[in-house]
């Protein structure tokens, strides 16, 4: 089993202003499913928001890109690449800990055996305002929207999810982007009946 690389000393463990804390345990069994030198993202505190979903704030660095000579600059594939990193990991810690419903009601081991094969982006949109470096930055995704779908005599259940993310450097680059997604298969909820 390979395993996600070190943090510098207390780089994950150093709580924010409202106390929280990455989860290192959590987000080192998220990333085992990237290679090791893919495995960008550093720290995560993840928040419940007003209207009960769930915002993750993020730190990350690129050493070096995995498909290309080093540009320098945060791009398109780099984008998708951590945005998935802080969906995945932003899922698995409300599920721990039991808020934005729907994933509220699963098991971690529900997750762990749908982190891959069931979460489907079907829309992506990004924009970059500002050139930003890609050695260190930091992130944000907000669900803005999670909600299950019973199947129907031609569809199976799924859970549809709006996501609102963002990148920005200490220069003054940035970029953002709005992504759906889809979750194929969920469990099925308690007592057996959609919310």
């Amino acid at each position: 089993m390979t395993t996600a690389p070190s943090l510098p000393a207390g780089a994950g463990a150093a709580p924010d202003a409202a106390g929280h804390a990455t989860d290192e345990a959590l987000l080192a069994r998220v990333l085992r499913v990237y290679r090791p030198d893919c495995r960008y993202l550093r720290t995560a505190v993840v928040e419940e928001t007003e209207d009960g979903l769930a915002r993750a704030r993020c730190t990350f660095s690129i050493p070096a890109p995995f498909y290309i000579h080093d540009t320098g600059h945060f791009n398109a594939v780099e984008f998708n690449l951590c945005y998935n990193q802080m969906m995945y990991y932003a899922v698995a810690k409300a599920v721990k800990e039991g808020i934005m419903p729907p994933f509220a009601e699963w098991s971690l081991e529900d997750y762990w055996q749908r982190q891959l094969p069931a979460f489907l982006i079907v829309d992506f949109r990004s924009t970059f305002a500002k050139a930003m470096g890609s050695h260190r930055f930091h992130g944000e995704i907000t669900f803005t929207r999670a909600r299950r779908y019973t199947g129907g005599r031609d569809r199976r259940p799924m859970i549809v999810a709006d996501t609102a993310c963002r990148y920005w450097d200490d220069d003054g680059g940035h970029c953002h982007g709005e992504v759906r997604l889809v979750v194929t298969d969920p469990p099925a909820p308690a007592g057996g009946a959609a919310p």
